[in-house]
């Protein structure tokens, strides 16, 4: 499971709330990305009801979890990143289609195509290489706030004694489809990564489920046989387990860890401790905040009619009666009682969301 933890960085846009000021050097913004040329036959078809999601959820950071060398944005707009690290150097070139990853001692290179970049890199980009038929995590990943190469979120810890060590960390087949089954769809079958089928990013089937039989209950009239799985109406508690899938669950973070501000990244367990959670209530469920079929919104203004589906003191209108109404302010709820956390060697600013009231100098909760 480290690399799903290391990798999860990558895409703090995914749930990470209202950021004022993302910064957006080296990758194009979520609003101008391309919708993905792997886009899925089951997706079209979906497009042809859905037509408002399925015009909106292509471009999203989500459908970009995971891109092939050739589609990835950032790689394509930077033909040479390089960076020096200990003893070693770094090297990822663009080669038409292709992009090389080489780890340099001075006097030996070993060199790995990448096969797949995981995560946007609106936070971090972290990528696949491929050599013998083996997966590795690349040792260096790219961070969009220093428009370069840094050491992997979760390796800093590991000393190199090698070049093959200093490339990155081998995979074994139980962790890469962990991470392949949340980065990409339709990749993953027997407990095996099956790249025939891969579609990187999220797909429509990847969060509903297959449409072979929806399709078919639709044509013969059959309800009970097009009933898909839904998101919205899922009570908080269903929510984050079903999202904390990917982005972790507040039973795993307990058992596994990490105890410290590195699960900052993981959403639904922060929100799971939030004093106002409740496993009942659709209005503290991830989907009442964020639509994954959309860009998460930036404005902090945009989560205020959230908080005040509680924090409102109309009782007859569904406010909660035990939800207190801020002394303080108004607006903006979420720049004080989601504080941005910085995370070391992510040069990058997670939104907590253990909401709750914070004083200053407060030690991180974890």
């Amino acid at each position: 499971m480290k690399l799903v933890a290391a990798l999860v960085v990558s895409f703090a846009g995914l749930a990470a709330g209202p950021d004022k000021s993302a910064p957006q050097t080296g990758s194009a913004p979520a609003s101008a990305l391309p919708v993905i040329e792997t886009f899925s036959r089951s997706a079209r078809e979906c497009a042809k009801c859905h037509a408002a999601e399925s015009k909106t959820q292509p471009s999203t950071p989500m459908a970009h979890a995971a891109e092939t060398t050739a589609e990835c944005n950032v790689l394509k707009k930077h033909a040479l990143m390089k960076t020096r690290l200990g003893r070693y150097d770094y090297r990822i070139e663009r080669k038409g289609d292709q992009s090389l990853y080489s780890v340099s001692d001075g006097t030996e290179t070993v060199t790995y195509p990448i096969r797949y970049a995981f995560g946007l890199g609106e936070a971090g980009q972290t990528y696949i290489l491929e050599k013998g038929g083996e997966y590795y995590e690349s040792f260096v990943s790219y961070y969009q706030a220093i428009d370069g190469l840094d050491i992997t979120i979760g390796d800093q810890p590991l000393k190199p004694s090698s070049l093959v060590d200093a490339a990155g960390r081998h995979i074994g087949s139980h962790e890469i489809a962990m991470c392949f089954g949340c980065h990409t769809s339709n990749a993953v079958s027997g407990g095996r990564v099956v790249e025939k089928t891969l579609l990187p990013g999220i797909t429509c089937e990847h969060c509903h489920g297959p449409t072979e039989n929806h399709l078919l209950g639709l044509q013969k009239g059959d309800a009970e046989l097009a009933e898909m799985k839904k998101l919205a109406g899922m009570s908080a508690e269903q929510s984050a387990q079903f999202c904390g899938e990917c982005h972790r669950t507040w039973e795993y973070v307990a058992e596994h860890g990490p105890h410290s501000v590195g699960n900052v990244r993981f959403q639904p367990y922060r929100l799971t401790n939030s004093k106002c959670f409740d496993v009942d209530d659709v209005r503290i469920s991830c989907t009442s905040c964020h639509n994954p079929h959309e860009n998460v919104d930036r404005v902090a203004a945009h989560y205020d009619t959230k908080c005040g589906a509680c924090h409102s003191g109309a009782t007859e209108t569904g406010g909660n009666a035990k939800a207190k109404i801020c002394k303080v302010g108004t607006k903006d709820c979420a720049t004080c009682h989601m504080p941005k956390t910085d995370l070391p060697g992510a040069h990058h600013q997670f939104t907590d969301h253990d909401i709750r009231i914070v004083a200053k100098n407060q030690p991180y909760p974890e």
